[in-house]
């Protein structure tokens, strides 16, 4: 097969979602011509599947700007700034929108299933660096193909990923078999069958971030109207100070909002809390489960699990190309640093770009949620930069492409995991705000406070 020049390839970009399709619109604004691989069926798919799920960031930061200057000649008007979007909300006003613009640059339906160099596996060292990329696609029907690419950019993100329930990283125990009534998604309560699967039920929530709080403050509003309603939240730390997020200090105050919610749902006793729980295991007491955790105690049973406990990066399909990631994050090791749970909250992770990304295997850029690994505090407008730099890189304008423009709101919110099994006094040392791990449960009766670290 004759290899076209690599300045003649297209740069396939995987994904497209917001990452993905404003790196598609950064390398059109700088003359490139970009192919966008989605695995579904619309643009935004992913985003498409919590599309009842309110956004904590303004319109005005997650539409990017070279997006919205392909889109302004086609008449499209910006929603409100300064109004919320929802998941739904935002692939039909501005995804699929900017998708339509770029028209064929755009394939759907087309399944990425793996990454390498033209005729170099990831052991070969010889004339490496000058062979081009090859993408192998699937498609619905069955069928195989080949693209060649000049480079590829990953935005497919972890949305398909979500860590599963065991404390280790790994599913508990039982997990598996118990799937018919676990979930890893924020339940859609507009749906019929999914408000019957909740409703009147006892529901464990395992998580403690955005997501867990969208949860129980879901479930809490389920309770008012539906009697025997109750969420049992199972955290891995302790209640502190910080166990709800940055409350009215953070600088996204929908974020800080959802913190307040689910501070609600536990005071007015929807909601009880289990803390310092590990599940090790999941076992069936006849229709119901328990979870175990691993020191032995073990929860009241309960109908329904919904775990939240974060997403991780699917590597599997670029397993021939040379990554250069954190050995925790599963991070690229230059941004690692920057965005490490156990050391930094959304707060103090600085905007970066192009050197940061870059890789051993010249060429191929993660971005977006899949760039941050397993970090949970990334938001849509560092990914709008990552791309921006990116762009400008393989277009060779490096002055753009090292410079920074974009600053970031503290948002006064801690995550993660670590340091957060550590008591207060050590917390202080390291700027971590959450308390001693233990069992208790909380309601009317024992209110928690909530604000930032």
């Amino acid at each position: 097969m004759t290899v076209p020049a690599t300045d003649e390839l297209p740069m396939v970009v995987i994904g497209a979602g917001p990452v993905g399709l404003a790196a598609a619109a950064h390398l059109v604004e700088r003359g490139l011509d970009p192919l966008v691989l989605e695995a579904g069926p619309a643009a935004g798919s992913a985003v498409r599947e919590w599309s009842h799920v309110r956004l904590f960031s303004t319109w005005s930061e997650v539409v990017d700007p070279a997006a919205e200057k392909l889109l302004a000649p086609t008449g499209w008007v910006h929603p409100d700034p300064a109004s919320y979007p929802s998941g739904g909300e935002w692939a039909a006003q501005y995804l699929q929108p900017l998708a339509d613009v770029l028209g064929d640059k755009v394939r759907y339906n087309a399944t990425v299933t793996g990454v390498a160099k033209a005729g170099r596996d990831r052991l070969v060292d010889s004339g490496r660096d000058d062979q081009p990329f090859t993408v192998h696609i699937s498609t619905p029907e069955g069928g195989e193909e080949r693209i060649t690419a000049r480079a590829v950019i990953d935005a497919s993100g972890t949305w398909t990923t979500p860590s599963p329930l065991g404390g280790d990283g790994l599913p508990a125990l039982g997990e598996k078999s118990a799937a018919d009534r676990i979930s890893y998604r924020v339940p859609d309560l507009r749906e019929p069958s999914v408000r019957a699967r909740y409703a009147g039920r006892r529901t464990a929530v395992v998580g403690s971030g955005a997501s867990a709080f969208t949860a129980l403050a879901t479930l809490a509003d389920l309770a008012k109207q539906e009697p025997g309603t109750h969420a049992v939240w199972i955290l891995r730390r302790g209640i502190g100070a910080n166990t709800y997020g940055g409350g009215e200090a953070d600088q996204l105050p929908a974020r800080g909002a959802l913190g307040l919610a689910a501070k609600a749902a536990v005071d007015a006793g929807h909601a009880s809390a289990v803390t310092g729980f590990r599940t090790a295991a999941v076992e069936r007491d006849g229709e119901r489960l328990v979870l175990v955790a691993d020191d032995g105690r073990r929860t009241e049973p309960v109908d329904e699990v919904i775990v939240l406990t974060g997403f991780r990066p699917d590597l599997s399909f670029l397993s021939e190309v040379r990554l250069g990631l954190d050995e925790r994050l599963q991070a690229p090791v230059a941004l690692a640093p920057l965005i490490d749970p156990n050391v930094h909250s959304c707060g103090t992770v600085y905007p970066h770009g192009v050197k940061e990304l870059s890789h051993p295997e010249r060429g191929i850029y993660l971005v977006g949620m899949k760039a941050y690994g397993r970090a949970p505090t990334f938001l849509a407008m560092t990914g709008y930069e990552q791309t921006r730099s990116i762009a400008a890189a393989i277009a060779g304008d490096h002055e753009a492409a090292e410079r920074v423009e974009l600053v970031l709101p503290d948002t006064g919110v801690c995550g993660g995991a670590g340091l957060f099994d550590q008591a207060d006094s050590d917390q202080a040392a390291v700027g971590g705000c959450c308390a001693v791990p233990a069992t208790l449960q909380i309601g009317l009766r024992a209110p928690v406070s909530a604000g930032g670290c």
